[in-house]
């Protein structure tokens, strides 16, 4: 794997224009597809990311899901979009945006360095991040057993005994999917009932390879080089026990990086961004939304990547 050329970014930074065709907010799977797209579509383009291009990806230590790659190291993958995008005449500005101001026409970004920055069209791509249990082991662990995606990691745990932590949709929904191939299914959560809608608990409830552990939450996740055991705790009786287990799933919630617009654009209760499910135009013209910030069902790499393309072909087509 290669390096980020420092030099280049700097020089980049240097040269970043007062307006653009296309601002893009976040330079993660579906912010760098955008840009890609709309270099090509032969328009200004700016990605704004405060951290390093390709978002997760660089945390996620092998990816196993995106085609045509059987496998690749989250951070070679995010290393290949970013010169890929890079190669298509696409500025990346290393700066987070803390506030924004959609007007008409007039579409304008602040950036944490007090920069201004128009754009005829924005695409925001900031993502979204798993709520976490807070457990040191928690990290320690993660991508060793500790997931917080079934669809991402289920096909490692085949026949291997595994937990879900929490009591909404999303965690049952993840539950009855593992259940086709794991060999059983704990569902762990902190109160005596479900808060997923009832089709899917009732689906739930008659699968033979779920189980449930109620009033009960994870005190510590242990293991050395993978997840072992869970240390649990009753809520009420603050009794202790400890259980293998081979993989936790963790489905406590999912917070949208979305807070700079709220107020601005529509949005779900929690947080999602509103977004036309054919064109991903957002409730203010000229702003689109991609990945997972915005509402949507299916959360994956390969998705956001289409959200970035669809939006970026949108913007050429309709406003240039």
């Amino acid at each position: 794997m290669g390096h980020l050329d420092i030099g280049s970014i700097f020089k980049q930074e240097s040269d970043v224009r007062d307006t653009y065709d296309c601002v893009i907010i976040g330079g993660g799977p579906g912010g760098l597809t955008a840009g890609i797209y709309a270099a090509r579509g032969g328009l200004a383009t700016l990605v704004l990311e405060k951290g390093v291009e390709g978002g997760t990806l660089n945390f996620t230590p092998v990816i196993e899901n995106y085609p045509p790659y059987s496998s690749i190291v989250g951070m070679e993958l995010a290393q290949k979009w970013s010169e890929h995008a890079e190669r298509m005449g696409v500025t990346i500005l290393h700066e987070g945006v803390v506030e924004v101001s959609f007007f008409g026409e007039n579409l304008t970004v602040k950036t944490d360095q007090g920069r201004t920055i128009a754009g005829k069209t924005i695409v925001i791509s900031t993502g979204s991040s798993y709520r976490l249990l807070g457990l040191p082991s928690e990290r320690r662990l993660a991508g060793k057993g500790v997931s917080y995606c079934a669809l991402c990691d289920g096909a490692l745990f085949k026949n291997k005994k595994v937990a879900v932590v929490g009591g909404g949709s999303s965690a049952i929904d993840e539950a009855l999917y593992l259940a086709q191939t794991a060999g059983s299914v704990t569902v762990i959560h902190r109160r005596d009932q479900l808060r997923a809608e009832k089709a899917l608990a009732d689906k739930a409830f008659q699968n033979p390879k779920i189980r449930f552990y109620w009033d009960t939450v994870v005190v510590d996740i242990e293991g050395e080089q993978s997840v072992e055991s869970l240390l649990l705790e009753n809520v009420k009786t603050k009794e202790r026990a400890r259980e293998p287990f081979d993989g936790v799933f963790i489905y406590v919630g999912l917070d949208p990086s979305s807070g700079c617009f709220k107020g601005v654009l529509d949005m779900t209760e929690d947080g999602f961004i509103i977004a036309d499910p054919h064109t991903l135009e957002t409730s203010v013209k000229r702003v689109f939304a991609v990945g997972d910030v915005r509402q949507k069902e299916v959360r994956q790499i390969v998705t956001a990547a289409a959200d970035g393309a669809i939006a970026a072909s949108f913007i050429i087509k309709k406003y240039f």
